[in-house]
This record gives C-alpha cells, structure tokens and sequence, in this order.
C-alpha cells in the first residue's frame, strides 16, 4: 500500500517572481539580519562580568537559537511562503492569530529600522562634525540607497548582504588575532561583578543576549521568492556556529588583551572601552577608523535586509484581504511588492529624529513572543500534518525528544527574558502585543478577511463580523497573556522589589514609569481583568461562536 502523503501549496501570492539563491546568499541575508557584527555586547561585559557573558554567549545558541532554526527551516521547507510566520501560524491556529503574528513582526521592524539610521549618523559623527543639515543628508541618502536596492530584489539584497558580511567577519577576525597575539589578561575573571549574585547578573545579561541572537525567522518573510527553499535549512546550518563564534571569539580576544572589563560599554566616551580599542591600543589609532567604518557598514547591512523583510507582511495580509489591497501590487519587470518598501522607506523617514528610548521598549518584548508562539505554532503543525507524511521534504530528526527540545527551550527561554527585561519593558511590550488583536479586530472588519476569498472554508460571524470562532481565538488569547502579566506582576515585585523604587525614580523623575508598584499593580489588575475577560469571552464562545 502507497503511503499518503500531505502537501501545502507552496505557490504564495500570484505572480511573485521566485529567484535561486545560493546557500551562502541566504547565510549572509541571515548574518545581516541577526548579527552584522558583535556590536552591543559591550555592555554585556560590566553589566554581568565577563564570565556570565561568555557563558551566556555560548549556552544561547543551544537553547534558544538552534530550536529556532529547526523549527524555522522545517516549516519554510514544507511551507515556503512569503511572510512565514504569518502563513504558518493562520494554517495552524486560524487567522486571528495568524494576523497577529504578522501584525507583531512588521510593528517590531517599523519601529525599530529608524534606529540603525540614527546610530549611522552617530558613528559617522565620531570622526567628522556634522551639522544638523548634514546629519539629514545622510539620514535620507542612506533611506534612499537601500530603499532602491531592495525595489531591485532579493537576489541584489542578497548580493549586498554578502559583501557587507565579509567586510565585517573579516574586521571581526582582525580583532579575534590581535587581540590573542597581544593575551595580558584572563577573559572569564571575575565571573560576576563583586557583590553581584548570579541571578541578578544573568538577568542583566540575558535580555541583551537574546537581542544578540534574534532574527532568525524573519528570513521566512521572503520565503515565498526562493526557489530552491531547501537551501534554507543548509544556511542555518553554515551561518549558526559562525555568529556564534563571531560574538565570543572577539570578546574572548577583547577582554583578553585590553583588560579593564569595568570600561567596556556602548557609550564608548573617556575611557572607554570596545572592539575597536584592541585595535588602536595594539595597532594605533588609524585602525580604529576602519574598525568605525566597519561598524557604519554593519548598521547599513541589519537596515538593508530588514527593509526586504519587514516590507513583506504587510504584502501578504493584503493579499487576504487583511489590509489594503493595494499593498499586493508588484513592479511590471522584477515582480517586487513596491509600495510595502516604499512606505516602510517613508515612515523611517518620519521616525528618524524621534527618541527612540521608549520605542525600543516596545520592540524588545514583540520579537520574544513571535518566537514564543512559534514554538505552538511548531507542534501544532507537526500534529495536523505528521512528518513520514509529508514525503521527500526537510524536517528536524530525533522524534519526540527532537520535538520537546524544540518546543521547550525558547517558551522557557522568552518568558525568563520577558520577565527580567525589566518592569517598564515588561508593561509597554503588552501593550504592544495586545494591539495585534485590536488591529485585527478593526481590519478584519474593514477588509473582511479571508471570507472575501472562500466564504465557505472562512464563514463569517454576521453578528461580531469576525470569523467564526474568533471569540473562543480572542479569549483564549486574553487568558493567556493575561495569566502571563499577572504572573508577571508577582514575580517582577519579588525580583526588583527590593530596588525598584529608587531605580525607577531616578531614571524616570515622574510619570507612570517613575513609580515602581504603581507598575507592579498595574501589572496584577490589568493581568486579573485580561483573565477573566477571556475567560468570559472564551465560555460565551463555546456556546454561541463555536470554533469550526
């Protein structure tokens, strides 16, 4: 008897251009999105010590980035589409959440890709005054230059991303053999701050690692354009162990040779210290403005490819009805989602002169619970499509044991992170996460959603205007995020409790993020209502909107 075997269509938004890419295009599309470079693990350093750093830098890949990859290049095989994650958490929990997810990954990329233009103008600032017409010039030039790169196509992306990649692996190679042939010190002493208990410094170093090792399934955006997907899985498995070593090579080699790992820092003022000081204070000072210039182009290289894939999202709601239809249109020669790049371009622009201090507060806590319900997404989907049915595609081998360590890992991983990440964090990154299901309560009703393609396989709830079956989806999502910010409330009184206070005040001065337990409260009340609102929406669900 012949084995059944499943398939999903792979086919994506009509008249998508698919282009090959080599492995190493793909690799490089990934170091760009998630590394380009160990820039901000210098404040790692006198925040945990060096040794909670390094350990730190090399535990994540196990526990968070490798399940990540798994899960990222089983699904992108057997369901290449463009906006992944979106296309695989609708197949596996329905559109709500799927929009959510979509919803969640392009707010995190349109608030955060101003940053990189700011932190360019930064470096450049370093070597040569800029005045503030300047400082625009080359704001906008960098906007425009990346912007056309992208309207050409993934394939020239990638192209850029390759030569970036190099430039800065190689700068990053330079400092890992200066500083081991110039060893004074012992990189792992002391393994925390003195006075400092292990909790509190890994806390600390954590949330920073985790944004160091973050990116990886932003590359299933542009799925959908690759025609070969199966080069997917071989690029994970070239480019993980060399970010990895591209981060705690270089430290090692840093704190090796410089020493003084009270001085490492971002903020790399009057005695500070970074990368590019094993460089100056072995080679002289000529070198370190290379090793700036490589830091300019590092920012440029994250900017580019999250233009490619955070312009992508937007393209595919459109496409289901989910957002504005004019999203979907595509250049008559390349076959490029023009106008996504384009607006993305245009609210760059508007956000580049903004404050970005309480933005990244919003970014941080969105990419954590992507990965989070990727991980549900991960096993659900291996249950409604077993993998010895799926024929001659990639999936992660090892069974069961596989799937736990794939699943496990990054929950336990991203809730640990978003609870340490800090109480303001913790707060504002709910916020943004519940303005997913806002978002698709109003664009659903507007748009209408998969209904308007296939009323049948997506009715219509005529009363709410939802699917059907979105208030049992709501509810359950309320309960859960509310059990999450409740816990939340108790835990974060337990672990800053005891210098909350004074902290808050002194970096906030008034206002709601000034007061400790008046976040500590909020957390618990909103936390309680959320709960139980979902759990009244969930029961009213089952019997009058039950899911299909």
């Amino acid at each position: 008897m012949s084995q059944k075997v499943v398939t999903v269509s792979g086919e994506g938004v009509a008249g998508l251009q698919k282009k090959k890419m080599n492995m190493w295009s793909i690799a490089f599309i990934i170091y760009c999105m998630t590394a380009a470079g160990a820039f901000g693990i210098e404040a790692m350093i006198p925040n945990c010590g060096p040794g909670m750093t390094l350990l730190i830098l090399a535990v994540l890949p196990i526990i968070w980035v490798i399940p990540i990859c798994l899960a990222v290049s089983e699904l992108s095989a057997f369901m290449p589409e463009e906006s992944g994650m979106y296309v695989w958490t609708k197949e596996a929990f329905g559109e709500a959440w799927g929009f959510c997810m979509g919803w969640w990954g392009s707010l995190s990329v349109y608030l955060g890709m101003a940053s990189y233009v700011v932190l360019v103008v930064g470096y450049v600032g370093k070597f040569m005054e800029l005045s503030p017409t300047m400082a625009m010039c080359i704001k906008v030039g960098m906007i425009l230059i990346f912007t056309i790169i992208n309207l050409l196509g993934i394939k020239e992306v990638g192209i850029v991303s390759t030569i970036f990649s190099i430039v800065i692996l190689a700068a990053f190679a330079l400092v890992t053999v200066v500083g081991f042939a110039n060893w004074n010190y012992n990189p792992v002493t002391p393994f925390i701050p003195e006075g400092q208990g292990v909790f509190d410094s890994l806390g600390l170093g954590i949330c920073i690692g985790i944004w160091m090792y973050c990116g990886y399934a932003v590359i299933s955006n542009m799925a959908g354009e690759i025609e070969n997907p199966k080069v997917i899985p071989k690029a994970f498995k070239a480019i993980i162990p060399i970010i990895a070593l591209s981060y705690i090579l270089p430290t090692i080699a840093g704190l090796a040779s410089v020493g003084n790992w009270q001085m490492w820092g971002i903020d790399t003022g009057e005695g500070g210290l970074d990368y590019a000081s094993v460089l100056t204070l072995n080679l002289g000072k000529g070198w370190g403005i290379v090793f700036l210039i490589c830091a300019i182009i590092a920012q440029c290289a994250i900017f580019n490819s999250y233009i490619a894939a955070g312009s992508r999202a937007f393209f595919v709601l459109g496409d289901d009805k989910l957002s504005p239809k004019f999203l979907t249109k595509l250049s008559k020669n390349r076959k490029i989602p023009y106008w996504p790049i384009l607006i993305l371009a245009a609210f760059t622009m508007l956000l580049m002169n903004l404050d970005f201090s309480v933005l990244l507060t919003v970014i941080a806590p969105l990419g954590i619970v992507c990965y989070i319900v990727l991980s549900f997404v991960f096993i659900k989907l291996r249950k409604k499509y077993p993998v010895n049915e799926r024929g001659d595609v990639y999936y992660a081998k090892g069974g069961k044991l596989t799937e736990a360590y794939i699943v496990i890992c990054p929950i336990i991983v991203g809730i640990l992170a978003l609870f340490v990440n800090g109480t303001e964090y913790f707060l504002i990154g709910f916020v943004s996460i519940l303005s997913g299901v806002v978002a698709y309560i109003i664009f659903k009703i507007i748009f209408g959603g998969l209904t308007k393609i296939d009323p049948v396989k997506y009715p219509l709830n005529e009363k709410t205007r939802l699917a059907k079956g979105d208030g049992v989806r709501i509810g359950i999502f309320l309960m859960l995020f509310g059990v999450l910010l409740l816990a939340g409330g108790f835990f974060l009184a337990w672990y800053e409790g005891g210098w909350g206070v004074d902290y808050y005040e002194y970096i906030y001065k008034s206002g709601f993020m000034s007061d400790f337990w008046l976040m500590i409260n909020t957390s618990k009340i909103g936390g309680a209502v959320m709960t139980a609102a979902g759990a009244a929406l969930y029961l009213l669900g089952k019997k009058f909107d039950p899911v299909k």
